[in-house]
């Protein structure tokens, strides 16, 4: 069993920025991908990064140039940096892990870009 444990969130000006951290329990050497998706208040859970297993990355077009995904396989974390941050981008930040057989999510970290 994957548990996955997101950490990094909080309140933030506009065009500050934060590191979120997202480290998993359990065996994930067979991952997929890892990723980070975002929930804003009344809105259906978005797409915002992902990393493959070889280090390739996706990212949303709305935080392209501006967040950068990265992976430890040491420490079996992936992480998410985001810059220049907008008040469009607060929401609730879920990490995610794929696997052939399903996905893991964490249980949310808070983003809030308010000045």
């Amino acid at each position: 069993q994957v548990q996955l444990v997101e950490s990094g969130g909080g309140l933030v000006q506009p065009g500050g920025s934060l590191r979120l951290s997202c480290a998993a329990s359990g065996i994930i050497f067979n991952a997929n991908d890892m990723g980070w998706y975002r929930q804003a208040p009344g809105k259906q859970r978005d797409f915002v990064a992902r990393i493959t297993t070889t280090g390739s990355t996706d990212y949303a077009d709305s935080v392209k140039g501006r967040f950068t995904i990265s992976k430890d396989n040491g420490k079996k974390t992936h992480y998410l940096q985001m810059n220049s941050l907008k008040p469009e981008d607060t929401a609730v930040y879920y990490c995610h892990i794929g696997f052939t057989w399903g996905d893991s999510w964490g249980q949310g970290t808070q983003v809030t870009v308010s000045s």
